[in-house]
This record gives structure tokens, sequence and C-alpha cells, in this order.
């Protein structure tokens, strides 16, 4: 048996795969070696989010085993920026105009599939945790497109 190169992260970011900016975006969690990246519609990423919410909410997620905190949606995004090390303006830019920045992505990419309102940092339910391995194992350190 050999062992994986790939490291074992303990950060996961759950985001749009179809969206070419979300794309593009999660490959600047490439600094973060710790952290990897699933599309939202990836096996994994469906069953965990199942666990987490008792439904799969549409909406950028940040998972970090460590803290047992799922970040979502404007808080992830704030998160991620906190953790990437931007300026503070930069993390108070994306934290006011997370909705209308990402209305405008979903209008310039002609996605048609409305964001859930989940922005908040929520513990991370018992069932979720069970099933972090299977997330951080379908994780990748950059986004390969599908299409």
């Amino acid at each position: 048996m050999t062992e994986s190169t790939e490291p074992r992260f303990t950060g996961v970011l759950l985001y749009d795969g179809d969206c070419p900016f979300c794309s593009a975006a999660s490959s600047a969690m490439r600094r973060l070696e710790s952290v990897g990246v699933v599309p939202w519609d990836d096996p994994a990423a469906q069953a965990f989010l199942e666990a987490q919410f008792g439904e799969n909410p549409f909406a950028l997620f940040f998972v970090d085993i460590e803290a047992e905190t799922v970040w979502a949606g404007r808080v992830a995004a704030t998160e991620l920026c906190d953790r990437a090390g931007m300026p503070v303006l930069v993390q108070d830019i994306v934290d006011e105009s997370y909705e209308r920045f990402a209305d405008a992505v979903q209008t310039v990419s002609g996605t048609d599939r409305e964001i859930d309102p989940y922005h908040d940092a929520y513990p991370m339910a018992d069932d979720a945790t069970a099933l972090f391995d299977d997330l951080a194992a379908a994780g990748s350190r950059t986004h390969v497109p599908t299409g």
C-alpha cells in the first residue's frame, strides 16, 4: 500500500462548481494547504449538507473539523478571507456586499438557482462530523472543471 501524497484536509470549501467565478475563487484556497475544495453537487458534499442541515441548502460553505464549525454564505466568505490573510478592508467589502455580488455573478454566469439564506457559523452536527473524512477525501487542492 502506498502512502497518499495528498494532504489530509482539516477544512473544506463547498462552492458552486458550475459558476466560473466561484471555481476561480476556489483556486485562491491553494494558499491554505489544509483546505480542500469540493463542488456543492459532489455526492460527498450533498451527504454532508444533509447530515448537517437536514436538507441540501445551496450556498457557499466552509467546514473546519478542528473548529467543529460550518460557516455559511457571507460568514463563510469572510472567514475564508481572514484565513487567506486578506486585508480587513477586503473582508469588510465581502461581508457587506456578499448578496449583491452573488446576484451579479449569477446574472453574468446565467445561473438560475437561488442562493439559500444561510449566513452564520453553525456547530458541526454529530452526523456531519461522522462524514467529514469522506468530504475531505473528495476534496482537492484546486477545482478541476467537469465540462
